[in-house]
């Protein structure tokens, strides 16, 4: 199917705008489905969610996100997550032609780092240029239509307007729904194991690095184009605009995104947006801002694609501060216990829309901020990174994070550290480290005595929120590198201290016998 497919296109992008017009119907088979998958990746997805005033939550749209993980010739990976809004057409679209455009030959060994980043930037303008291609005809009938009713019903109501009229109406509303959305993109390329990134939009690509000292790094790989974003301000304001009424609005024709695919109201009506009206040229673009390559040579860690939506989630939940910490201290955890990239990816997500929905239901302080979420997706890619031995216990060598780590965002500190407690073999490649947004610092070596443990710190000026629930992290208790043998009853002691959590849970409720109580195992 896929050699029949490839001679219809005939090898020329420009032809891609017809593969983009099946894609976008939803058929359930894409050539793309003939591509190897890179095995060494995981996917895991939910749909958006508005929660009720009773806490069940309903799914207000159809899910919009997309993703592809495709493993090509010559040692080259693809894999990148799509953020659709106003439906998915676009996000379907990009999926299918950037793969059409870096997958097909286009790219190999003998590449040199410019040559890499040209071809992306190249493809992504393919993407956009093809897209608009299918959709020229249904916008030209949209403006004929849009004359024909214009001016003279403009303010009639449907009812009062005549037979035809009412035909042309619900006519631009078809058209309006098959020509609007867009989609905001993050690729992740790796090729002569060299990694590049490009990313438009909103999405958030995280690289996690073990190094041989046992120090993990977390790198936040660009920043989100986005209203707050002051190069993205900086851009803008050179084209005319309004920066401070930019960032003081939020939003841009609905979306936080200066940079996006599609949307054909901001790339050719924008002059009728009021926001964008003062522009010289185009103020939203799609072209893509490319980090790489940098070299995997050595590295053992993960690499992490996530979707604005599981993002905002989080951050709705817990506050933006130590977000990044947070995701990444969850996929060790689920990479320490599944032996699965599939049930790592879902059970992160999933932790997350709990997370959110506990939130919601506490009625708390950010519980107003969690009435609802988009979709979300999370890709992740490992790098010389062991799963669980699912042989292996505890006791036996096995490699345990704990997962539930409370988090308390009522206290503000200049600094942060959130410290686990991990059982893992001597080759461990998850120990300290420290994540500062673009800028990498080491924390300090665990001693030889003590079991390896993962401190993730944010030394940002700005003003952070504890995400622990003290600032030494004395809620797990020191364990000696042996494993715990079991007492005379067969019990192994806990590797959790849940004194402190009994102890603040009963003051919170107002529990006079938070210790002496039924609180707690007995």
């Amino acid at each position: 199917m896929l050699l029949l497919q490839l001679q219809c296109l005939g090898y020329v992008p420009d032809h891609l705008c017809e593969l983009a017009k099946l894609g976008s119907h939803k058929l359930h088979q894409s050539w793309t489905d003939d591509l190897p998958l890179c095995q060494m990746c995981g996917v895991g997805t939910a749909p958006n969610c508005v929660y009720g005033p009773d806490g069940k939550g309903t799914q207000s749209h159809p899910n919009e996100d997309g993703h592809l993980r495709f493993r090509g010739d010559d040692g080259c990976f693809l894999y990148g997550v799509f953020n659709g809004y106003d439906g998915s057409r676009v996000a379907n679209f990009a999926s299918q032609c950037l793969t059409a455009e870096l997958l097909l030959g286009q790219l190999n060994s003998g590449h040199t780092d410019n040559d890499v980043r040209r071809i992306l930037t190249q493809a992504f303008d393919v993407v956009e240029k093809s897209y608009f291609e299918t959709i020229d005809d249904a916008l030209a009938e949209k403006a004929n239509l849009s004359n024909y009713l214009l001016p003279h019903n403009e303010n009639v109501p449907f009812h009062q307007l005549s037979p035809q009229s009412q035909k042309v109406m619900e006519r631009l509303k078809e058209l309006e729904q098959e020509v609007s959305g867009g989609a905001t993109v993050a690729v992740a390329l790796i090729l002569n194991n060299k990694l590049y990134i490009a990313n438009v939009g909103t999405n958030r690509v995280l690289l996690c690095k073990s190094s041989s000292d046992g120090q993990n790094q977390v790198l936040q790989i660009g920043r989100p184009h986005s209203t707050d974003n002051e190069d993205e301000l900086q851009r803008l304001a050179a084209l005319g605009l309004d920066s401070a009424r930019i960032r003081q609005a939020g939003q841009i024709a609905g979306q936080s995104s200066t940079r996006r695919l599609g949307d054909y109201r901001v790339k050719f009506n924008y002059n009728e947006i009021d926001l964008l009206s003062a522009a010289k040229s185009k103020p939203v673009v799609a072209e893509p801002e490319i980090h790489g390559g940098q070299s995997l040579e050595g590295v053992t860690g993960f690499l992490l694609l996530m979707s604005e939506g599981l993002i905002n989630a989080l951050e709705s939940a817990h506050g933006p501060e130590q977000a990044n910490q947070e995701i990444v201290a969850m996929v060790a955890a689920e990479l320490a216990q599944q032996t699965s990239l599939e049930a790592v990816a879902q059970s992160v997500v999933d932790r997350v829309k709990r997370l959110h929905h506990d939130v919601f239901v506490s009625g708390r302080q950010r519980a107003t901020y969690c009435s609802r979420h988009e979709d979300m997706t999370l890709l992740i890619r490992t790098l010389n990174y062991p799963l669980a031995d699912a042989a292996l216990t505890p006791t036996q060598g096995g490699r345990v994070c704990p997962v539930s780590v409370p988090y308390l965002n009522s206290q503000s500190t200049s600094k942060t550290s959130v410290t686990l407690s991990l059982v893992m073999p001597s080759q461990s490649t998850l120990t300290n480290g420290t994540n500062t947004a673009s800028t990498l610092e080491e924390g300090t070596p665990t001693p030889g005595s003590q079991s390896p443990t993962a401190t993730l710190q944010s030394t940002n000026t700005q003003t952070q929120s504890s995400s622990s629930s003290s600032g030494d992290g004395s809620l797990f208790r020191q364990r000696g590198s042996q494993a715990a043998q079991p007492d005379e009853t067969g019990r192994v002691p806990p590797y959790v201290d849940f004194s402190q959590f009994y102890r603040l849970w009963g003051s919170d409720h107002g529990d006079g016998q938070s210790m002496q109580g039924g609180l707690g195992p007995q």
